[in-house]
């Protein structure tokens, strides 16, 4: 009842990318673990390790403008298919790997993969869903991913024990059904009713820089990603279990909790962007988030470290929605470059990110990397604040 209230009002196109997207997530979940006990397996330094974490995001960055290109040419459907099929060739290709060398190279590989179908299904649902559904839409796929990379690690731990090459195969299957999922039952190129209103060349990139919506989401992606991605992935496991003397066990504890509380708050933050406009939803995420970031600063016992935690799962309830709402509110056509380059600006965030901390907390302290992060992510505050409204019931002309 509750799942076709959810979804009864969404296109069919965004309900086949939520089943997909779930599997994809799973696989990903399941092998995230196994990447770097795979890579120390083969004799590596930890600098090594940390070049085939790295390895995937760079790829996609580096590609994600030619994924933009194939979706203006090829559509979304034929793109997403194709991508997850060569991120699962690949990932298979890595289970059979048998130097060091040749898994760096299937991994970066498949970073071209995930960059085709990600910029793939950004394009399908900012066009295929109007600006009244599209943050209910938005928070429907993100957490189908939620749930699916809640999942995933428990059973990659599992496969783990019984082999290091287990988790890739398993990976592997599950971007095959998601594959097949979307090549069967997904249709390229629909539009959103209000885009069959409007003019429907695709908008370049030249002409999205100029607007100051899409500006904003290129930074917000950017600083977000280093926040919650970045930061969380790197250093912050060290600083909890060297700074505050605590447990791995309550490290994950801590992520599981951020993760249930930012899946419980997707569909109403997503409600929130639809009903009161962009401007409010991004104000109260950024800000938020901010607060969940300055604890970190001042924290001196695990129970602080949980309390962030919480504050920031609630806040990226908000973050992981709203900038993607923006860029469909103001794209044109399949866009797909201008899309692509939006999800660019979070890679590089992703990629930056662990980078300066990581120096910072060698050089300074855990605390001044975490310092640096919120002073960076301020700038976030001040554009949710300056922010133009782009959903279009909530312009003044309208």
């Amino acid at each position: 009842m509750i799942r076709n209230k959810l979804l009864g009002e969404l296109p069919r196109e965004v309900k086949v990318l939520v089943a997909a997207s779930f599997f994809v997530a799973v696989g990903f979940g399941i092998v995230i673990p196994a990447i770097p006990l795979f890579a120390k397996s083969f004799g590596v330094n930890n600098a090594a390790v940390g070049l085939m974490v790295s390895a995937f995001a760079i790829a996609r960055f580096c590609s994600g403008l030619i994924s933009g290109k194939l979706v203006d040419r090829f559509g979304e459907r034929i793109v997403f298919a194709v991508g997850i099929s060569m991120v699962s060739f690949f990932t298979f290709l890595c289970a059979l790997a048998q130097n060091f060398h040749q898994l760096l190279i299937f991994r970066s590989a498949g970073g071209l993969g995930s960059s085709m179908f990600s910029v793939a299904a950004g394009s399908i649902i900012m066009r295929s869903v109007d600006d009244d559904h599209r943050g209910r839409a938005q928070s429907i796929y993100n957490g189908s991913f939620l749930i699916g990379g809640i999942a995933g690690p428990a059973i990659g731990g599992i496969l783990s024990a019984v082999s290091l090459r287990a988790p890739f195969f398993a990976y592997s299957s599950t971007l095959l059904v998601a594959g097949t999922i979307g090549f069967f039952f997904l249709k390229s190129g629909k539009r959103s009713h209000t885009e069959k209103n409007d003019e429907v060349d695709s908008m370049g990139i030249s002409e999205a820089l100029r607007l100051s919506p899409y500006r904003t989401a290129l930074v917000l992606s950017f600083v977000t990603n280093w926040v919650l991605f970045g930061l969380r992935s790197s250093i912050l496991p060290i600083f909890v279990t060297e700074n505050l003397h605590s447990t791995t066990a309550v490290v994950g504890f801590g992520f599981t909790l951020a993760a249930l509380i930012q899946g419980f708050f997707l569909l109403p933050a997503g409600k929130l962007s639809d009903t009161h406009g962009r401007r409010m939803a991004l104000g109260i995420g950024s800000t938020v988030v901010l607060f969940g970031t300055l604890i970190m600063v001042f924290a001196i016992h695990p129970w602080m470290y949980l309390i962030a935690m919480i504050v920031l799962g609630f806040g990226g309830a908000f973050l992981s929605t709203t900038p993607a709402n923006i860029v469909g509110d103001v794209i044109r056509g399949k866009s797909g470059q201008v899309i692509a380059l939006w999800q660019m600006a979070g890679d590089a965030g992703m990629i930056i990110g662990p980078l300066t901390v990581g120096i910072i907390s060698d050089i300074f302290s855990f605390r001044a990397a975490f310092a640096v992060s919120a002073a960076v992510f301020s700038i976030a505050v001040l554009l949710a604040y300056r922010l133009p409204e782009t959903r279009r019931s909530h312009l003044p002309n309208s």
